[in-house]
Order: structure tokens, then sequence, then C-alpha cells
């Protein structure tokens, strides 16, 4: 593969792209729960950006600083596809939970101590099942954002792989079209979020509405597509 070293070394390309992990980081933590640690986030950040210098081919059509940034975001999801996965007992209260945020009206939001009071779970439950969520949320649309790697996947064999080049291309525009049918307000969120990089509490100062609801509408977002995706299938 034909790659092309950044001009600069690693310690100062570390050194540049630091400011912007961190903050990656903590906007990514935000809305997971506590036990998820930021200087976890930040390091695999790090462990991207520099898979990303060895990597970069200019032929890709992409400048290296968005083709690390991608590559920050994905070694941070991948991360979090990999830690502690939600238990059996609790794994069906996610489906649950989805069904609740997504039956929301535009301007209903619940609490954490309503979710857990109507699903009849733990502090400690809802928690694991935010985590869960999350998880299954990391269906790349950072990715489909950028437009710069496959939507579901990171794999390099697979990236390879005509028929995966094929069935991504396909999801891409799937994607596109559930997106673009959105209602403004969700478009405006995953645009804010994704594209500008917002965390919720700074979204929710735009729109003039709490944290805690651009929280539950970016999610009610995310399951509705995932439905969408998987109705397709």
């Amino acid at each position: 593969m034909k790659t092309l070293k950044y001009p600069l070394d690693k310690d100062q390309i570390v050194k540049n792209f630091l400011p912007k992990i961190k903050a990656l980081a903590i906007n990514m933590a935000s809305s997971l729960p506590k036990n998820v640690e930021i200087d976890d986030l930040i390091q695999e950040g790090v462990i991207g950006l520099l898979q990303s210098y060895e990597r970069y081919n200019p032929d890709q059509n992409a400048t290296f600083y968005t083709y690390a940034l991608n590559r920050i975001k994905g070694a941070m999801l991948d991360y979090l596809r990999k830690i502690d996965w939600l238990p059996k007992e609790v794994r069906h209260l996610v489906k649950e939970y989805e069904n609740l945020i997504f039956s929301l009206q535009e301007d209903d939001i619940l609490n954490d101590e309503e979710i857990i009071q109507k699903l009849r779970i733990s502090e400690e439950d809802l928690n694991k099942i935010k985590l869960s969520v999350k998880k299954s949320q990391i269906f790349q649309l950072d990715a489909y954002f950028l437009q710069n790697e496959d939507v579901f996947s990171y794999d390099n064999e697979e990236k390879n792989d005509p028929e995966m080049i094929a069935m991504n291309d396909i999801l891409k525009e799937k994607l596109k079209e559930k997106i673009d049918n959105l209602k403004e307000k969700e478009k405006i969120v995953l645009s804010l979020y994704y594209e500008k990089e917002l965390s919720f509490k700074e979204i929710g100062a735009v729109l003039n509405v709490s944290e805690s609801r651009i929280s539950q509408i970016h999610t009610a977002i995310l399951i509705k597509l995932k439905k969408q995706m998987e109705g397709d299938d």
C-alpha cells in the first residue's frame, strides 16, 4: 500500500492533535455511563492517530486531517464495542428502553428516575442499558457524515472485498435516503452533533431545550434509523 508520511514527526503530530482528541473523548463520554474512562478513550484516539500517520495515502482524496480524525473516532468506537457487554439478564430491557424513548412525543422528556420507574429497573441497570444502546448506535453515522470510511466496518480485509464494498455503497445510499426523510429538527440535531461536533449541552442551548432532551432526541433518531434500515433488509 502506498503511504505518505505527514510532514511532521510522530511526537509533533500527537502534540498537535491531542487537544482535538481530548475534546472528542469528552464529547463522546458525555453520553456514556461513568464507568467509561475518558483517559481510555484518549489513549485509543492516540493509537488511531498513529495508525493514520502510518497508513495515510493522499491518493484517497482526503486531507490528512480528515483521514486522521476519522481513524481517531473509529479507534474510540472500536474500543467501546469491546468493553463490558450487557449481562444476559438485562439484555431484553434494552429493547424496552429503546421502545420507550422512541415512543416519546416531540416535547416529552423523561428523567432517569422516571425511566427507572417505568421500566422497573435499578440505576445500575439503566447505566448498563445506556452503554449498550450507545454501542448499538455505533453503526457509523460518523463515517456517513465524513464520507471517508465504510459505514459499517473498519476491518481492512473487508474493505478490500468487492462484495463488502458494494454492500457498503448500498447501505450508504439507504442511510442517506432515511436521513433525508427525517424531520428538520432531527436533521439539525444530527448535523450539529456529527458535523459541527457540538456536545448535547451545546446543541440544547442552540435549540433552547435541555441537554437531557437532546440526548433522548439523538437516541430516538438513531433507533428510528436502525428500525428503518432493518425493515429494508
